[in-house]
Formats: C-alpha cells, sequence, structure tokens
C-alpha cells in the first residue's frame, strides 16, 4: 500500500515544492492551502502522514493539529515552523505532533523525518495488531479424555523450553489451540505471539511476509516491510500449514532454525533474532518427505518435539464439555444456555468430519435458529438427526450366548457384525458399537478380524 502524504501550507509554491518532492519518493501526494481544506482532505483521504505549517490565516496550524488528531489520534503530523515559534512547535509535540522541521529546511532531512515517522506509525500499528491477536478468545484445551489430558501434560513439560514444536492433526482439531497453550505456558508469554498461515500466501509474497522487504527490493516496495520474524523476536512464531511451503522457502527456514538469522528480500544486512518457532499441518509431513515433497533436513528440524491433535470422534467423552464451551461463548449473542438431552445424545454419536470447528459451527447455527432457550434436535443440521437415524442396528446386536460360549466371542461376533452392517466402513462400526475407532482396531488385532472377515 502506498503511503498518502498530505501537505497543509498556505505558501502554495511551498505546496508545489514538497508535493514534487514526494512524489518522487514513491508517495502519493494531497495538497491544501487553508486549514479547513486540509481538515476535509483528512476525512475524505484518510492520509498516512500530515506536514503541517504553524503560521495559516483562518485556521492556525495549532487548531487544524487538534481537530486532526481528534479524527485520527495515531495520524503522524510533521509541523513545520519558523526559527521564532520553536516554543509554538514544543507545545504542537505535547499535542501529539509526531516531529518538526524548521524553516528554511533541507528536503533530505524532511524525507529522513517523514520516513523515520511512517515506519514508527507501521511499526504502532502492527505491535497494536499483535496484541489483539494474543488477547483473542482462543479458548484452552477443553476436554476430560486420556489424550487431552497426556496433550496437556506434555504442553507443561515443554512449554518453558526453546524446543521446535511440530503440531499435526485433522483440519478444525485445535492445532492453533495447543500453539497458543505453548506460548501462554512459555516464559515468552509476554512477548508477542505472531500466527501464519503459509498455505493462504502466494509463493512470491511468503518470504517478503516472513523475513520482510527493502524500500525497491520488488515493484511496489515503496518503504522498508518488517517480517514476522522479527515482530516475533523474544516471542513466539506460530507456521500453520508448514508443509505447503515451496522448496525455496525450505532452505531459508532451514537455514533460520539453524542460525536464527536472515536477510530481508532485496537486503544485504544480516538479522538475527530470538524466536521460537511452532509449526503445523494438517497433512502427513512424513509422507510428504517420502515424497521428495519436503525437505527431511527441515522435517526433523521442526519435529523436535511431536504433539498429535487427534480427531473429535477419537474423543467423544470431550464433546459435552466442547458444546457446553461454545454454548456460554455464544449466550451473551443468542441468550440460548442448554442443550436437550436428546439433542447432547446426537451431538455425541457424530462422526463429526470437520472436527471441533464443525461443532462450534453447529452449536453457533443451532442458537441462531432456536426460539427458546435450549437446543433441541429440530435444531441441529439434517445430517446429525440422520446419523441417529442410523445408529439403530437393524435387527439385534447382541443375542444371548449359547451354553459355553466365552464373553471373548460374544466381542469378537459383536465386531463383526457391527463392521457387516456398516459395510466395513471402520468409522461407523465404531459408532455403532458406542467406541472409538481406535478402541475398534485394538479390538479387532486382538481377534485377529481383519478388515473384510465374515
Amino acid at each position: 500500500m502506498i503511503p498518502k502524504i498530505l501537505v497543509i501550507d498556505d505558501e502554495e509554491h511551498m505546496c508545489w515544492v514538497l508535493e514534487r518532492a514526494m512524489r518522487q519518493e514513491g508517495y502519493q501526494v494531497f495538497t491544501a492551502t487553508r486549514g479547513r481544506q486540509g481538515l476535509n482532505l483528512i476525512r475524505e483521504e484518510a492520509p498516512s502522514l500530515v506536514i503541517l505549517d504553524l503560521k495559516m490565516p483562518e485556521m492556525g496550524g495549532m487548531e487544524v493539529l487538534r481537530q486532526a488528531k481528534e479524527m485520527q489520534p495515531k495520524l503522524p503530523v510533521i509541523i513545520l515552523t519558523a526559527h521564532g515559534t520553536i516554543e509554538t512547535a514544543i507545545e504542537a509535540m505535547k499535542i501529539g505532533a509526531a516531529d518538526y522541521i524548521t524553516k528554511p529546511f533541507d528536503l533530505d532531512e524532511l524525507k529522513i523525518v517523514i520516513k523515520k515517522a511512517l515506519m514508527i506509525s507501521q511499526l504502532v500499528t502492527e505491535v497494536n495488531f499483535l496484541r489483539s491477536e494474543l488477547t483473542k478468545n482462543y479458548g484452552s484445551m477443553i476436554g476430560k479424555s486420556r489424550v487431552i489430558k497426556d496433550i496437556r501434560h506434555l504442553i507443561e513439560r515443554v512449554a518453558r523450553t526453546n524446543a521446535t514444536i511440530l503440531i499435526t492433526g485433522e483440519s478444525g482439531t485445535g492445532k492453533e489451540v495447543a500453539a497458543v497453550s505453548l506460548h501462554q505456558a512459555s516464559l515468552r508469554h509476554e512477548m508477542p505471539f505472531v500466527a501464519v498461515n503459509c498455505a493462504a500466501l502466494p509463493e512470491n509474497l511468503l518470504e517478503s511476509e516472513l523475513f520482510g522487504h527493502e524500500k525497491g527490493a520488488f515493484t511496489g516496495a515503496v518503504a522498508r516491510k518488517v517480517g514476522r520474524f522479527e515482530l516475533a523476536d523474544r516471542g513466539t512464531i506460530f507456521l500453520d500449514e508448514i508443509a505447503e511451503i515451496p522448496p525455496s522457502m525450505q532452505v531459508k527456514l532451514l537455514r533460520f532454525l539453524q542460525e536464527k538469522t536472515f536477510e530481508r528480500v532485496g537486503g544485504t544486512e544480516t538479522l538475527k533474532v530470538d524466536v521460537r518457532v511452532i509449526a503445523a499441518t494438517n497433512r502427513n509431513i512424513a509422507e510428504a518427505v517420502g515424497k521428495g515433497d519436503f525437505r527431511e533436513d527441515l522435517y526433523y528440524r521442526l519435529n523436535v518435539v511431536h504433539i498429535h491433535m487427534p480427531p473429535l470422534r477419537e474423543r467423544k467423552e470431550d464433546i459435552p464439555l466442547l458444546a457446553e464451551h461454545f454454548l456460554n461463548k455464544f449466550y451473551p449473542t443468542y441468550l440460548v444456555n442448554k442443550i436437550s438431552l436428546a439433542a447432547m445424545d446426537m451431538l455425541c454419536h457424530y462422526h463429526w468430519p470437520g472436527n471441533i470447528r464443525e461443532l462450534q459451527n453447529v452449536i453457533e447455527r443451532a442458537a441462531i435458529i432456536c426460539h427458546g432457550g435450549e437446543i433441541l434436535p429440530d435444531h441441529l443440521p439434517k445430517e446429525l438427526q440422520a446419523g441417529q437415524k442410523s445408529m439403530t442396528l437393524a435387527g439385534p446386536v447382541v443375542r444371548l450366548p449359547e451354553e459355553g460360549v466365552s464373553l471373548e466371542e460374544v466381542e469378537k461376533q459383536l465386531i463383526i457384525q457391527a463392521l457387516e452392517q456398516s459395510g466395513h466402513n471402520q468409522s461407523k462400526a465404531a459408532l455403532l458399537l458406542g467406541i472409538t475407532r481406535s478402541a475398534l482396531l485394538y479390538r479387532m488385532q486382538k481377534h485377529g478380524i481383519g478388515a473384510g472377515s465374515k
């Protein structure tokens, strides 16, 4: 985005000189010879920076400054002042001016002051963004299942180290929640947490986004840009969808992990930062290494500690807690505070291909269309209601065993019947039996039941 500069000065010649000089620097420039005209341009154009003369007729620069700061409190304003009005310039600084230049001035000096003010403004904006990201309600790792307890325990053990972490799991399983939990439990918790979705950035922009660029590095690079690694200095950077980065970036990321150094795009200065790296992917990254799509040395650098987030269908005992959590989250907006037993039963028996994210969306949708204070089965999507109906097996699953038949044999026959009625779909068979898929696989292995066993 090209910065917009607004010049407010009652001398038309001065406006012309400054407009020409600023355009040569690559800025968009607007000019005004009256204070009210300048204030109107601030409203209409939302400039990145204002150059303001203090001595003007009708409305003086000091009043323009006050009104400008009321409209845009963070707007950087550079004051132009004569030698005899330095005290007034200092007063303007107290009101909120970014800097001042005395007349007559050197254009090169003014360019430096403008560049500095724009850079500070950009940094303030980025810091405020990062703080807002850090204070978002990411939620916590909710659950009472054994697997979630184990993950929380692992996070507690590794959070206060500087080890690089690789988080894997299907989309919507809470990988970013785990990353935020790691950061908040670490010694870096007061420093920035910077999240980057690597898959959302085009290849030609990814390097600039991560490492920054210098002015003139490429078309449109009109100013230096600070990259995400610099913004995360002394904090944590979360690289989501890490398996999607191109080979050229894999090399540069590997170098950073080895040396903690990098150069901005178009720059020659080697920069060093202290950043803890957490990466995540929903792909089988070991398989990507085997295919040659992902560097093996980078994989081992990232995979110092591995955390796998299980799909929701493998931690169904956590569904009631998660559903109540989302219901409480949406209560101030939709005033729904209860889920009926029948609706909760449907939630617990659905297979959740979209995992926790899908559960959150279902709860919000149900709260929106619910006319009372309780979510009922009719408020849930049709696929959940259909899933509830399909849970009833055609015919009794468990038949009274004949005399002398062991409990082990009954369990084996029950599993075989569930597999047959589900078309040998293991996930559906596990639902029919009321157990997790991993528990089903364990029992199939124990009884020697193959995928197509009769």
